[in-house]
């Protein structure tokens, strides 16, 4: 391992435990809603069912590995219902680094939507978590190891871990607003647009290895507006989409669009689980990467690709732009309680 890298190893390292702890983000962050509004859950489809997988820093390091999965679906309401509840799972884990810290959360969500009109619902979701975290403090390579010109494992660390392995009960809440139109067109779904702001971490668990002081997890704020706007009455759409995250003294804004082409288009009471579509896109991602993202739908599953370029950021020199690839995955079942369905 050259200077660079081993600079970098140490950078990334050193950041991930002294800086303020931040939650994993994915590049297809519509692919794991519960991940970005709890009140997503149950919001677009009946029943749904996401899988999310991302490596990155291969370039230069151990890679960081990160891997999500999330479902949930709608409680049927009766005939006339102004609203109807949803509830999910979601969990992931993260693994960073040759030292394996890994964070993993299991959380229950649930929501409520309102029917405001016939092409509007408002809904409010409930997120509540556990979560732990570890650390495989032997092996590690330390800065204090570095004498100034190599790694020397016979140093001390001058480390001292006093808490490798906690847990941690967390909360969260957030809201979203859903308007669907009449689709003008049954060639490229029509429109959909989903507005949404979230907190998570609302009760600020520790988050700290040392065990000594509380390092307290901040807030999450997270805030999207996302859409799929079919173009006239062709076979095909545009899916534009912002999101941010705010926690503490960090920031992350996401910008971009997908632009789908619909191959074939079948009868859905949606519209978005019928038929064969391709989709491209690219995205922005502040101060860090320019993402390309490629996906193929077929009836009700979705699967696709994005790869992050790390042209922006400041750790470019040593990860030769190359910064993560990731694969989504999802599965969708309308009418999945025919006679009894959500009525939103």
């Amino acid at each position: 391992m050259n200077s660079k890298n081993i600079f970098f190893a140490f950078l990334i390292f050193g950041v991930s435990l002294h800086s303020e702890a931040q939650d994993i983000h994915f590049s297809g962050m519509d692919y794991s809603p519960q991940n970005l509004n709890p009140a997503l859950t149950g919001v677009n489809f009946d029943v749904q069912a996401n899988v999310n997988y991302r490596s990155q820093w291969n370039a230069v390091a151990a890679p960081f590995q990160t891997i999500g999965a999330s479902a949930d679906m709608r409680i049927p309401s009766s005939e006339g219902a102004k609203g109807n509840f949803a509830i999910g799972i979601n969990f992931f884990n993260d693994q960073a680094g040759q030292q394996q810290m890994s964070t993993n959360s299991v959380a229950l969500n649930a929501a409520y939507h309102i029917k405001l009109d016939e092409t509007s619902t408002i809904g409010l979701g409930l997120n509540t978590g556990f979560g732990q975290r570890s650390l495989a403090v032997s092996g590690g390579q330390w800065g204090a190891q570095y004498d100034g010109t190599d790694y020397d494992p016979t140093l001390s660390s001058g480390e001292v871990f006093n808490n490798p392995t906690f847990s941690f009960f967390d909360v969260g809440a957030g809201a979203v607003y859903r308007f669907r139109p009449e689709p003008k067109s049954r060639n490229n779904n029509g429109t959909v647009v989903n507005i949404g702001l979230a907190a998570y971490h609302v009760n600020q668990p520790n988050f700290s290895f040392i065990g000594v002081e509380e390092e307290p997890l901040y807030v999450r704020w997270s805030g999207f507006a996302n859409a799929k706007i079919g173009i006239g009455t062709t076979k095909m759409a545009i899916e534009p989409g912002a999101y941010a995250q705010f926690q503490g003294p960090n920031m992350e804004i996401l910008l971009g669009t997908d632009y789908r082409f619909f191959l074939s288009q079948e009868t859905s009471a949606v519209g978005e689980s019928g038929g064969t579509s391709l989709a491209i896109g690219l995205f922005y991602r502040n101060q860090d990467a320019l993402i390309s993202r490629f996906s193929v739908r077929f009836g009700q599953f979705d699967a696709g690709m994005a790869y992050d370029f790390n042209l922006f950021s400041s750790l470019r020199e040593v990860s030769s732009a190359r910064g993560g690839a990731e694969i989504f995955l999802r599965w969708v079942m309308n009418n999945a309680f025919e006679n009894s369905r959500a009525r939103i």
